[in-house]
């Protein structure tokens, strides 16, 4: 039996996928969701997330598509993982995700047929195209000046497609090294790990949302702050943490998640970081 039906929870709480259904809306968070929808509702464009590795983009990029569909209809696509050996492999992924139909025999024909199409849904039908690509510090110099001359694509007053980089820290020079790339950034935001209380509340959190009893106690306040400062606030480690602390509490057949527990499996877990 696992570990979350004997602790009368009804979904994993500290799973590491990126459902929107257990995102945590720290400050952080919170605000790069506010200021992208801002930015995308005003058709501004390009909006960049940069964090370190951890930090929740992906999650939050799911999250971001949730509010969008249901707060806009915008229509909204995502990349994550965005490796491709030429700009023409690139367009036509592009092409395929817009649901582009039709064979096209260079990276123009397809860039063309990009730009008929966002200019059908965007002015024709008054729609907002998004697109959201995940681990854009992988992309080449070629791709990101690709992805440039689709902010080409616009009429007077707006950018028709409204493009989310997503991307650790090394992505910031690749785009400083781009002509004209830096400039057309409209929204450019750092996301910041959990502070104590945040990580707190990200656990409690979490353990709501899959269905935790209100009022009873799983981790001590004690036990908290060593995940915090063990974590230093990143949410994937939170979860990793927090996962192992449930497996162990089981295995002992405790109730609570105490200080002496939480020690012992942050050092099991300190041993095979060195290990590896």
């Amino acid at each position: 039996m696992s570990y979350y039906n004997i602790l009368n929870l009804n979904k994993e709480p500290f799973s590491t996928s990126p459902d929107p259904y257990f995102f945590y809306p720290s400050i952080s968070h919170k605000q790069a969701i506010q200021r992208l929808e801002i930015a995308i509702r005003l058709k501004r464009g390009l909006s960049v997330i940069l964090g370190d590795v951890g930090i929740g983009k992906t999650t939050l990029a799911r999250a971001l598509i949730q509010e969008l569909h249901a707060s806009s209809g915008a229509i909204a696509h995502m990349i994550l993982d965005p490796i491709y050996d030429s700009e023409f492999q690139f367009v036509a992924t592009l092409a395929k995700l817009f649901g582009i139909k039709g064979s096209f025999r260079s990276a123009l024909d397809y860039k063309e047929a990009i730009e008929r199409f966002l200019f059908k849904k965007c002015v024709d039908e008054d729609h907002i195209v998004v697109l959201i690509i995940d681990e854009s510090q992988k992309m080449s110099l070629s791709l990101l000046e690709a992805l440039r001359t689709l902010l080409n694509y616009e009429t007077n007053e707006y950018k028709l497609l409204q493009l989310v980089i997503m991307g650790q820290m090394e992505l910031l020079p690749k785009l400083q090294r781009i002509n004209n790339f830096s400039d057309r950034i409209s929204l450019k935001y750092i996301l910041n790990p959990l502070d104590q209380n945040e990580t707190r509340n990200m656990i409690e959190y979490r353990l709501k949302q899959a269905g935790a009893i209100s009022g009873k106690e799983i981790f001590t306040e004690k036990a908290m702050l060593a995940i915090y400062q063990y974590t230093q606030g990143y949410p994937r480690k939170i979860a990793t943490l927090c996962h192992n602390l449930l497996e162990e509490l089981v295995m002992r057949d405790r109730r609570i998640i105490e200080e002496d527990m939480t020690n012992e499996v942050i050092e099991k877990d300190r041993k095979v970081v060195l290990v590896s």
